[in-house]
Parts: structure tokens; sequence; C-alpha cells
């Protein structure tokens, strides 16, 4: 047993053995370009294995190679796995940042640090385990190329003599990274086990924390959002792919080629998904115009800045409605910003995106099954819809790895909204007396379109972005625009009720004062903090929104409750800002809470701010 006077968190119980049990978070400072990332997902993929529910998070810098990385990990028991705010433990094998890491320990926390920098030891509260790294790695029969790179083994083996990982657990995540190539396996193996081994047999164990088996994962996966999204663009059908690579969303093509061959055509083998990667962002989302007009099941994948470039265009699809589906992968702005920190401040800008009176469909999901689900279902939407569909996800969801269910093959058909082949568009003709490419028939604002090559005498039409009346005839007419602008607006109306319906936790019969609202990656934060707020005695309802336009009941859960905080991780408080210009006077007191920080929210913050204003 630990002999400090150890102080870990109050919400952590130890166990009658006096360990506290699968219930703490640890942060790894390495630099970067030392190969850390594999370390760090053999231990996640560790716990994930031994049924513990887990969560990595990966915060490092954008360009330089030495500049200071840090890896946060959390287990918890109870399926906690959001961002804490101070983790138990630092592996600190960064001497440049290390005086900083051990100083944001808690009382009580633990510190693995190599013995070959002599470093002191600068606190008397906390846990040192010195571990010689160099040492080691000297001592082992390694090609020199790769010394540097897996001298971070070490701390595996330290880690999971520690802190009770089984070696053969450690073997098999070694043997999923290196995707079962036994070389590569057997030569990071043996570093873990050197480490492994000089632990045991020279550190005495003075901390209350350890791993156990749980078996709570079931059947469950890792992966990223990114990875989830691109598999679900190949589910869903997509045919072309136009892009320019930026962070954080180069990952979500890198998936769609990774997984290109399902979608091979089995008879002639030849590809069926065509990926692109244009000189520029302005390039990619022009042939995406190209390609949605003609048909094709488009899509892109982006960041803020790509989204700039793509404005102009994205405001000529609007126009013409041309359906197609760009992700924007958010990072933290202005400007370049922070391009490896995580924001989820481009609501208002692609909600908006386009001059003149443009509103763009948004979709958000807040997991990677639902990465997966919007990745086929808003090629859905955008044709049922024709419009530019936008999927906003973030860095926190789109690069790091995530639990998550198996996901669901699509159970309907592709829906392809309104396209009249050659005979439907004669039948067409025969019930209305005419076709014209922006008639509203159906009086839900959303008219018929024909495709390329159907053949039809009356079939061909101009796509037009400039003024068009609704047969798509060039027109600078006043009325005709007035007229065309109210249908635009008709259709986002109908997209209200087409598009994901909020996830909520409200029982209607019975509202409690507080009601929470928010949207993306904040789910595991907020749901922690909800739960301890419930243990104080503060019941609260939840919603957490998937799509703008704003669904309906939305304004019902705002009117529903005394209290309203809308919680989002920018500045701004951006989704605030769009409730307001939609719901004026809704007698409800409504707060924003709202981060920005660049980086994953934590229940701590959410807790704090709410228990602060209530």
């Amino acid at each position: 047993m630990c002999a400090l006077n150890i102080a870990p968190s109050t919400r952590a119980k130890p166990a009658g053995d006096g360990y506290i049990y699968n219930d703490f978070a640890f942060t790894v400072a390495t630099k970067n370009g030392s190969g850390s990332q594999t370390s760090n997902s053999v231990l996640v993929i560790s716990l994930f294995k031994m049924g513990i529910p887990v969560n990595g998070k990966n915060l490092f810098p954008s360009n330089i190679k030495g500049l200071p990385t840090w890896y946060t990990i959390r287990a918890n028991k109870d399926g906690f796995t959001a961002r804490k705010q101070t983790t138990e433990m630092c592996i600190a094998f960064n001497q440049d940042t290390a005086a900083e890491d051990i100083s944001k320990l808690p009382a009580g926390g633990v510190c693995i640090i190599p013995k070959d920098w002599n470093w002191g030891r600068s606190r008397e509260d906390i846990v040192y385990y010195e571990i010689p790294v160099k040492e080691l790695v000297k001592s082992l029969d390694i090609n020199p190329d790769f010394k540097d790179r897996i001298s971070n083994m070490v701390y595996v083996g330290a880690v999971a003599q520690l802190f009770d990982l089984p070696l053969d657990v450690v073997y098999s995540a070694l043997l999923d990274n290196f995707k079962g190539k036994a070389k590569p396996t057997d030569m990071n193996f043996g570093v873990v086990k050197a480490g492994f081994e000089w632990t045991r047999d020279n550190i005495q164990k003075q901390d209350p924390y350890k791993f156990a088996p749980l078996n709570l994962n079931g059947d469950k996966i890792v992966i990223t959002g990114n990875e989830a999204g691109g598999l679900g663009a190949i589910f869903g059908g997509v045919s072309v792919v136009a892009w320019y690579p930026i962070t954080p969303s180069t990952s979500m093509v890198d998936s769609v080629m990774g997984f290109q061959h399902l979608r091979r055509d089995p008879d002639t083998g030849k590809e069926t998904v065509a990926v692109i990667q244009a000189e520029d962002e302005i390039a990619a989302i022009g042939m995406l115009v190209g390609a949605g007009w003609a048909g094709a099941r488009a899509m892109t994948s982006t960041s803020g800045p790509g989204i700039s470039l793509m404005a102009e265009f994205t405001g000529l699809a609007y126009y013409a409605e041309i359906p197609f589906v760009i992700w924007d992968v958010t990072r933290m702005g202005p400007s370049t910003g922070l391009p490896t920190r995580t924001s989820q401040g481009d609501l208002i800008f692609t909600h908006f995106l386009g001059h003149g009176d443009s509103r763009q469909v948004v979709m958000l999901p807040g997991s990677v099954e639902e990465c997966f689900e919007f990745g086929w279902r808003a090629f859905d939407y955008a044709e049922q819809l024709q419009t530019p569909v936008f999927v906003l996800s973030d860095l926190d969801l789109g690069m790091n790895n995530w639990m998550a269910k198996p996901f669901e093959y699509p159970n309907e058909p592709m829906k392809r909204g309104k396209v009249l082949n050659a005979e439907d568009l004669q039948k067409h003709i025969d019930e209305f007396g005419k076709w014209g490419r922006y008639v509203d028939v159906d009086g839900d604002g959303i008219p018929y379109r024909t495709l390329p090559g159907t053949n039809h005498p009356r079939s061909a039409y101009f796509a037009r972005g400039t003024g068009h009346n609704d047969m798509g005839i060039y027109s600078e007419r006043g009325d005709d625009w007035v007229q065309n602008m109210k249908r635009l607006h008709k259709k986002l109306e109908t997209a209200r009720s087409i598009l994901p319906a909020p996830y909520v936790e409200w029982d209607k019969s019975a509202s409690k004062r507080v009601g929470i609202i928010t949207f993306g990656s904040n789910e595991d934060a907020i749901r922690e903090a909800r739960s301890w707020l419930a243990d104080d005695g503060v019941g609260t309802d939840y919603m957490r929104v998937k799509a703008l336009p704003l669904n309906l009941d939305v304004f019902e859960f705002v009117r529903s409750h005394e209290r309203v905080f809308v919680i989002e991780n920018n500045f701004d408080g951006q989704l605030n800002q769009i409730i307001n210009i939609e719901l004026e006077n809704s007698g409800t007191q409504k707060t924003s809470l709202a981060l920005g920080d660049s980086l994953p929210m934590t229940p701590e913050w959410v807790y704090d701010q709410i228990t602060a204003k209530l």
C-alpha cells in the first residue's frame, strides 16, 4: 500500500484492500516525433482488451518535430471517459516540460520519469518512479536506427508492472498495432518486457492505483471519428471524393481510400469510387458541384480555412440546388489558429456560409457511431433536399480513438430524392402540364430534377446560380427573386422534420427545472457532470442537437424549462446565438456556457459552471 498520505480524487472510492481500481487517468508527456503515439495506443488498446472503458486524447503540436506532445488516457469503471481536468499520474518523458507536468499533479499523484536525467525530486507529496530508460534500451539487441523511437516502450512496461496490465494483453495490443506482423511486434515487446522486469525487480509500489479486468466492453470496437465517417461514406454510395489535405480532416479521406476496396467491382476489379486530390480547396469543391449536378454522390473533407475557400462555390450550389456533402472536422480558429487543437467554432460559419440570404444544412455527430451513420445518411439528406450538406465534426471526435458499438449496416435503400427518369418525367408532364427545374408542385419547397443523360427531349435544363425563375430561365425580375427565396426558405422548413431529431433524456410529463442543450463531442463531459449534479440533488433534462436548421423540439425544450444552459466548445456561444435568432421571448432564463479553450471539454468545467450559476 502507498507509503505516502495519498489524497486522490474524492470521487474515486478505494476498494476493501485500499486500492483504487479502474478509476484514474494519466498524462504521457513526450516530444513530437519520438514514436510515443504507438506506445500510447498500445496502452489504450490493452485497457480496452481488459474490458475497461477507456479513451485516449492526443494533444500534439502542429508542425515542428521535437515540440511537446501530451496524451491523456482515462480509464473508468463506470464508463465515464471524458478528459479529466487533472490526471493522477504523469509519465514525464519530455525534459522540456517535466517541471510543469510534475507541478500539475495533485497531492498523492504519481510521476514516472527517466532515471537518466538525475532530475531530483521537487515535490514530497507525490510518488516518483525513476526508470533507467537509456540503460535498458542499450542493453537490448536493437537496430540503432530504431532505438530512439522504441525507447518509449520502456514506460509501457513500467506501467504494465506497476498497475497490473498483463503482458500477454500488451503483446496482443502490439500485434494489433502492427497489423499482425511478428517482427516489429517482437522488437517492441522486447523493450516492454525489459521495462516490466526491471520495474518488478527494483521498484516497490507506493501508490493506490491498479487496473483489473472488467469485461465491460463486450463486442465494442475502437475507432476514430474520421475512420468511421469515411467508412460510412463508402456504405452510403459515395462515388466522387475531391479534396485538398488539411489537419485534422486528412484522415477522413485516408479512411475512404482504406475502405475503397469494399466497393470494387467484383467482375472487372475496377474501382467505383474516384478519389481526386485537387490543387486546392476551390478546385475540390468545384469538382463536387459538377459531380453532384451529374448525379454522383460526391463529398469532400476539410477544416475551417478550407471552408473559407469553398464559400463561393457553396453559395452557387445552394442557389442552383446541387447536392453534395462537405465534412468540416473543426480545428481552432480564427485564422490558421491552432491546427491541431479541437473546437466547435465553425457552427455559425457553416450554417450561414455564402453571401446573401443563404442558410446551409449542418449535421452534428456526437459519437463515432453517428460519424458512421451520418457518413451515409448525409448523402440521402443532400439528395432529398437538393442542397449541400455539411457534417460538422471536430478534431477530438475525428482524430482520437473512441470506443463504439459495432456499426449497423444501413437498413434502408439509398434515398435519391425527387429524381425523374424518362418514364417518370413523362408522367410528371402529363399530370402537371409541364416540368420546370425549380417548380414546387408538392408545396414542400423541393422541386424535381433530372440527371444528364436522361433519355427524354424535355429533360435538359440549365443549373443556374444567377437569378432565375422556376423554369430555370435567367431573370432579374424582383418578383422572381422573391418567389425563389420564399421557396428555398420553405425547403429549409421542410428540412427541420427530415433531418435527425435531437437526442433527448427528457420526460415531458415531468420536466425538471434545469435543462441542458449541447451538440457534438461534449456529450461525455456533460453526461458525467449530470451524474455529479444528480448526486447533489440537482436533476437535469438533456438535449443534444443533431442538425441545423433546428428541430422544433428544441424550442419546446427551451420553453419547458425554468433554467436552460446551452453548453458548447466555442468562445462566442454560437448554438445559443442560433437559438436566439429563431426563438424570441421564450420566457426561459437561458444561459450560454461557452468554453473554446482548444481542449476537449471536462466534466469538472461543466459542473463548476452550472453550480456557480444555479
